[in-house]
């Protein structure tokens, strides 16, 4: 049986002959219709061999590779509708942008566009100078520039200033973040010594003044952003590093991370450093995040001393790591929005996600859970409760929003499941599973219909 059904296969010739893949073919190039053939073949073939198969249908062969023709061409970035209550959740990319920034990032992809050019004097210019005007206003920094992101910032920074020498650095600041991205092993790849001081806890002025030498270059200070340190502690402050470091005749720089362009208590939120103060307390150099609380495309931020900063441009790890034109669009864009700070928490979408109200999200929640309702039926247990927004990517740990949660159930199902079925439908719907529930926050989705599964299949 196998072997007659194996020898009856269709060869590859013959399959393309068929009207559906000759037209296939026409629409989607030869090539591509070969190679699903083939896919399809296979699988057939190993279907038989194993004994899942016990017939052959031309048409369902056919139907085969028309579905291997739709998964080699099927985009794979794809809209996901963020449920989780993380406003910046790394693994679906962060903040969102502003629609100025979209607008900005459309014109430069579909034009060419001054990105080394000068027209004012008709040479080549500096692609940094699109933004290095913002970013001077908005840190106060005498000079900046940008590269694809921060971990890229830290590296460009530390190889150029400080290869073959020591960097000092607390240990209570050696952090590891998400995809296990350690500090420790980017100041060694920068060409750097490290040099750790103090203890997890406690870190005191002697500490840096004991570790430095004639072999040390800098001093680098790592805003604890994704974590906090309580209890027992001491760590020394900014401007007591700038003190030493000015004594013995090095520098400091500071990553901040997630890069705060403004004070944000003034949203009631908890405050969070801000850039521009860092450069005024003495920094030579910070360096933070563009996709995070300044809510832009995915970038590091290079501010600080002109001098220094001129010395990072003309590394050329600073050209590796350059970035488009696309994100310096995005990123002047966003900047824009900061000139104006009455209508910034408006037009911002991170901002506009970290200070809705409460009521606003009951408001959507409520009506998307009668939507809800009506659309999976009476199997469902469907309620909105109280619940806990994060802001996420590091920023703001430990800190949670109120907020207002479609909590589901289903009749005989785990949340587990209901969790793959959103997941799975058009467009994806991310929520998180807690307490034996499936849960969506609607604190980042603003059209209530858009928690409603197209193609819900459960």
């Amino acid at each position: 049986m196998k072997k007659t059904l194996l020898r009856e296969l269709p060869s590859v010739d013959e399959l393309l002959r068929n009207e559906r893949l000759r037209e296939a073919s026409s629409l989607f190039s030869t090539p591509i219709v070969t190679e699903a053939a083939r896919s399809a073949l296979d699988l057939v073939r190993k279907e038989i061999i194993s004994g899942q198969r016990e017939d052959l249908s031309a048409e369902e062969i056919n139907s085969a590779v028309l579905s291997a023709v739709s998964e080699i061409l099927r985009p794979r970035v794809t809209r996901i509708i963020n449920a989780t209550g993380t406003i910046l959740h790394t693994n679906i990319g962060r903040a969102l942008l502003s629609r100025e920034a979209a607008d900005a990032v459309r014109l430069a992809s579909e034009n060419n566009v001054n990105l080394e050019f000068d027209i004012e004097s008709g040479e080549r210019g500096e692609r940094d100078s699109l933004v290095e005007d913002l970013l001077k206003r908005l840190t106060g920094a005498e000079a900046a520039c940008v590269v694809n992101n921060n971990a890229a910032a830290i590296l460009v920074t530390l190889n150029t200033l400080a290869e073959g020498k020591e960097v000092i650095i607390s240990r209570g600041e050696l952090i590891e973040i998400g995809a296990s991205f350690r500090l420790p092993e980017i100041i060694r790849k920068s060409g750097c010594i490290l040099k750790e001081v103090g203890t997890t806890n406690r870190t005191h002025r002697k500490d840096y003044k004991e570790a430095l030498t004639g072999g040390s270059a800098l001093i680098f200070k790592a805003h604890t952003s994704n974590y906090r340190i309580t209890g027992f502690t001491a760590e020394v402050g900014l401007r007591d590093l700038v003190d030493i470091a000015r004594e013995r005749g090095v520098l400091v720089v500071e990553d901040l991370g997630s890069g705060s362009l403004i004070d944000l208590s003034v949203y009631g939120l908890p405050a969070e450093p801000v850039v521009s103060e860092r450069i005024g307390a003495g920094a030579d150099i910070v360096t933070f995040s563009g996709d995070k609380l300044l809510g832009g495309p995915q970038s590091g931020l290079i501010a600080g001393k002109r001098e220094i900063v001129d010395r990072i441009r003309k590394n050329p790890l600073k050209r590796a790591l350059r970035a488009d034109k696309l994100t310096l669009s995005a990123l002047e864009a966003t900047l824009r929005l900061y000139l104006n700070k009455d209508s910034l928490n408006l037009k911002l979408p991170t901002l506009k996600f970290m200070t809705r109200s409460v009521e606003e999200i009951e408001a959507a929640a409520l009506k998307a859970a009668e939507i809800l309702k009506t659309g999976l039926g009476s199997s469902f247990s469907i309620n909105v409760e109280d619940g806990e927004s994060v802001v996420g990517a590091g920023s703001l740990p430990g800190h949670s929003l109120p907020t207002k949660v479609i909590a589901m159930t289903h009749r005989t199902e785990k949340p587990e499941k209901i969790f793959a079925a959103f997941l799975h439908a058009s467009p994806p719907i991310l929520g998180r599973v807690n307490r034996e529930r499936f849960l969506l926050d609607l604190r980042t989705v603003e059209c209530p219909e858009d928690v409603m599964p197209l193609n819900f299949r459960f």
